[in-house]
């Protein structure tokens, strides 16, 4: 399976509200394991463990190996993490199985490489990330850490498309997205736009006072 990575956990014999709550007096997290055809299992796990999976980036692509003493391993995706609204602690996690040769559903995110290299940057372009993640369908075992946009070979005004990212074998796009999406653009500088503006009202200005009646042509 693709991107395993294992995390300790515990089972819990009981579910509801009332067990939940117990569970966080322990200082764990309660959490479920649903789909695959099969029953929901109920687990515990250290919040320590979940924020940093946040904190690393790209969990939402990432497959989970949840290991717990005495039972067999399960390979699952997290869906759904929630935070307490004042301390943004973890306080519920929701994950779901996943099984070689079914297609699921995962956002994966997009890395962009050769900043440095790209000529329209070098000249003062300004690089303007339009998706920072692409929704796709793929298999559990073929679930990219993510997808690459090269930049360096970009003049001003080029653009990265999803058929330039690299890493996209064997994936789907969802949702009807069209594959000549624009993930990314190298735009103008900032500065050069201003003055151009600046420029233009000046011109404009000058044309206006010339019309005037009276107005001394030079």
């Amino acid at each position: 399976m693709a991107n395993l990575t294992t995390l300790a956990v515990s089972t819990r014999a009981k579910a509801g509200k009332g067990a939940a709550r117990a569970t966080r007096r322990e200082g764990l997290v309660p959490a479920v394991i649903y789909g695959g055809k099969e029953e929901p299992s109920i687990i515990a796990l250290d919040p320590r463990v979940i924020m940093k999976e946040l904190h690393r980036g790209g969990w939402s692509s990432r497959v989970y190996n949840l290991a717990a003493e005495g039972a067999e391993p399960v390979a699952a995706l997290i869906r759904d993490v929630q935070l307490h609204p004042v301390s943004d602690a973890p306080i519920h996690v929701d994950f779901q199985r996943v099984t070689a040769g079914t297609k699921i559903h995962v956002e994966v995110s997009i890395a962009f490489v050769g900043e440095e290299k790209s000529p329209g940057i070098k000249r003062g372009g300004v690089l303007n990330v339009v998706r920072h993640y692409m929704d796709v369908q793929a298999d559990p075992a073929n679930i990219p850490e993510h997808f690459t946009a090269d930049l360096s070979g970009l003049e001003i005004h080029d653009n990265v498309r999803w058929t330039d990212l690299k890493g996209t074998e064997g994936v789907v796009l969802t949702g009807g997205q069209n594959t000549d999406v624009v993930i990314a653009s190298i735009a103008a500088p900032t500065v050069d736009a201003e003055m151009e503006a600046e420029a233009a009202a000046k011109a404009a200005a000058a044309a206006e006072a010339a019309a005037k009646p009276g107005a001394k042509k030079k």
